[in-house]
């Protein structure tokens, strides 16, 4: 089965809650910590992924740290077995959104973060924070390079599209009228 971008996506905010140390399995198809680095830090302007803390995903789950950060970032390398790139990086608060959207928890108030995925993302559903595949009736969208707002204040939402069936090329609010609600802004 082919992971999508909202699995991977909570696959790795789900390391993020139980991160440890440990052992990546080396093979010959095992990227190397240089090359799991260097996609991580594509996620984000140049002088964030610079500064970001970079973690990557063991085979079992588990996180470790390539390289400790100092500007408060933590970027991740994208996921290989997803069809398109989907390297992320996530300031303290859009981390601390994450880890709550994955606990089905309600994310912190006055905490607005932010959020790159200058590569693209692998697709997802714009309607159903939790969808794992497309169905006909949870619109599922492309998206190409974008940063994302999470955890603004609703009126800030207010000012952007809500379509479910959004004109990608154009900022516009995913997951509208969930806990999760955030702002989408493609970058060329």
């Amino acid at each position: 089965m082919r992971a999508t971008g909202s699995m991977y996506r909570t696959a790795v905010i789900a390391a993020l809650l139980v991160a440890t140390s440990g052992g990546l399995a080396a093979d010959r198809n095992t990227p190397s910590d240089a090359e799991l680095i260097a996609s991580a830090m594509r996620a984000a302007p140049a002088t964030v992924g610079k500064g970001a803390t970079i973690i990557a995903m063991n085979a079992d789950g588990t996180l470790r740290t390539l390289r400790q950060g100092t500007n408060g970032y933590t970027c991740m390398p994208d996921n290989p077995a997803t069809p398109g790139p989907d390297s992320m990086c996530m300031d303290k608060n859009a981390l601390a959104w994450a880890q709550a959207y994955m606990a089905h928890k309600p994310p912190p108030t006055g905490k607005m973060g932010v959020m790159y995925m200058l590569e693209g993302g692998t697709d997802a559903s714009n309607t159903d924070p939790y969808a794992p595949k497309p169905l006909p009736n949870n619109h599922w969208i492309k998206t190409g390079p974008h940063f994302m707002i999470v955890g603004a204040d609703p009126a800030f939402y207010d000012m952007y599209p809500k379509s479910p069936n959004p004109d990608t090329s154009m900022p516009y609010v995913m997951w509208a009228g969930t806990p999760y609600e955030h702002l989408m802004a493609p970058v060329k």
